[in-house]
This record gives C-alpha cells, structure tokens and sequence, in this order.
C-alpha cells in the first residue's frame, strides 16, 4: 500500500559526504514515525536515526554528530544527511515509516523501502 523510495546511496572515500532521499508514496507522512536503519553483510541491523512525529530526532551513538536526518512535510521528502563518512558506515540504508524505537522494536509493523547502497573507502 505504501511504498518507500531511497535514492543517493554511492561510493565515497572516509570524510567525505552523501545525501540519502527518501520519498513515502503517502502524503501524510508526518504523522508517522520516520527514519534510517542500516545493514551491512555478517552484522545485525541497527538503528541510524528516527525521528518521531513531534520531529524530534534520536541517533546512534556511531552516527551521532556526523549524520543529520530531517523530514520536508511539504516536500514529502526525508533526508539523511551523511558526513565525515567512515569505512564502518559501509553498509545498505533502508528508510522506514512506522518505526519508532532505535533498537528496532516494531520493525517487523513498519514500511521499509528496497535500500540503497553506501560504501565508504579508506
């Protein structure tokens, strides 16, 4: 019913900077749970960022201070902004609705988009 598109995954070298999109196929969007998780291949899934309905913003402890994510309600956009990216950050990035909790809990109620691909060099 409702279908999540991530765009601007890509290769980058660590330091540098990606911007990923993620675009809801509901237009009412904020008044979900929205946010980030991340896999990368032998490790268990892990929380990146979620931002609540009332916009505030919960990161990971990895990511925090270097990763931003926000929502544009009129654009019907969410954004994860990346930088001063490491080789660890290497991993596949899913956007999700519906997923409140960092840790996870309710993944399995939410939306998730097909993810899109983050590599980062040395």
């Amino acid at each position: 019913q409702v279908h999540l598109v991530e765009t601007g995954g890509g290769s980058v070298q660590a330091g540098g900077s990606l911007t990923l999109s993620c675009e809801p196929s509901t237009r009412d969007y904020d008044t979900h749970c929205a946010g980030w998780f991340r896999q990368a291949p032998g490790k268990e899934r892990e929380g990146v960022a979620i931002i609540d309905t009332d916009a505030s913003t919960t990161y990971a402890d990895s990511v925090k201070g270097r990763f931003t994510a926000s929502k544009d309600n009129a654009k019907n956009i969410l954004t994860l902004q990346m930088n001063s990216l490491k080789p660890e950050d290497t991993a596949m990035y899913y956007c999700v609705l519906d997923v409140c909790l960092l840790d996870g809990r309710g993944a399995d109620f939410g939306v998730w988009g097909q993810g899109t691909q983050v590599t980062v060099s040395s």
